[in-house]
Protein backbone atom coordinates (compact mmCIF):
# COMPACT_ATOMS: atom_id res chain seq x y z
CA UNK A 1 0.00 0.00 0.00
CA UNK A 2 2.71 2.23 0.36
CA UNK A 3 3.73 2.26 -3.63
CA UNK A 4 1.38 4.53 -4.48
CA UNK A 5 2.87 7.80 -2.50
CA UNK A 6 6.49 6.86 -3.00
CA UNK A 7 5.63 6.15 -6.97
CA UNK A 8 3.51 9.92 -6.65
CA UNK A 9 6.62 12.10 -4.76
CA UNK A 10 9.03 10.38 -7.53
CA UNK A 11 6.79 11.52 -10.57
CA UNK A 12 6.73 15.21 -8.73
CA UNK A 13 10.54 15.30 -8.66
CA UNK A 14 11.02 13.79 -11.68
CA UNK A 15 8.84 16.19 -13.70
CA UNK A 16 9.92 19.24 -11.22
CA UNK A 17 13.16 18.60 -12.24
CA UNK A 18 12.69 18.42 -15.92
CA UNK A 19 10.56 21.21 -16.12
CA UNK A 20 13.34 23.26 -14.44
CA UNK A 21 16.27 22.39 -16.35
CA UNK A 22 14.50 22.70 -19.50
CA UNK A 23 13.45 26.45 -18.46
CA UNK A 24 17.03 27.50 -18.08
CA UNK A 25 17.87 25.78 -20.87
CA UNK A 26 15.33 27.81 -22.98
CA UNK A 27 16.14 30.91 -21.30
CA UNK A 28 20.06 30.59 -20.73
CA UNK A 29 20.99 30.81 -25.03
CA UNK A 30 18.63 33.66 -25.01
CA UNK A 31 20.27 35.84 -22.97
CA UNK A 32 16.55 35.92 -20.57
CA UNK A 33 16.78 35.78 -17.13
CA UNK A 34 16.29 32.25 -15.43
CA UNK A 35 14.82 33.86 -11.98
CA UNK A 36 13.97 37.34 -11.48
CA UNK A 37 16.23 40.19 -9.97
CA UNK A 38 19.30 37.50 -9.31
CA UNK A 39 22.17 37.35 -11.39
CA UNK A 40 22.36 34.95 -14.07
CA UNK A 41 25.86 34.14 -12.37
CA UNK A 42 24.27 32.95 -9.48
CA UNK A 43 20.90 32.01 -10.96
CA UNK A 44 21.79 29.69 -13.59
CA UNK A 45 24.08 26.83 -11.65
CA UNK A 46 21.76 27.05 -8.70
CA UNK A 47 18.69 25.93 -11.28
CA UNK A 48 20.91 23.62 -12.58
CA UNK A 49 22.00 22.18 -9.54
CA UNK A 50 18.75 22.10 -8.41
CA UNK A 51 17.00 20.29 -11.35
CA UNK A 52 19.92 17.57 -11.17
CA UNK A 53 18.70 17.11 -7.72
CA UNK A 54 15.17 16.76 -7.99
CA UNK A 55 16.11 14.05 -10.77
CA UNK A 56 18.36 12.09 -8.67
CA UNK A 57 15.46 12.39 -5.92
CA UNK A 58 12.87 11.56 -8.05
CA UNK A 59 15.45 8.27 -9.37
CA UNK A 60 16.16 7.00 -5.87
CA UNK A 61 11.97 7.43 -4.63
CA UNK A 62 11.62 4.70 -7.86
CA UNK A 63 14.36 2.47 -6.69
CA UNK A 64 13.30 2.57 -3.54
CA UNK A 65 9.97 1.16 -5.05
CA UNK A 66 11.14 -1.12 -7.37
CA UNK A 67 13.64 -2.74 -4.40
CA UNK A 68 10.88 -3.53 -2.65
CA UNK A 69 8.66 -5.35 -5.19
Amino acid sequence: MEHGPAIFAAAVFLLFGAALLAWTGARVPRGAPVAEGVRPVVAVPLAVLAGGACLALGVWCLGRVWGRL
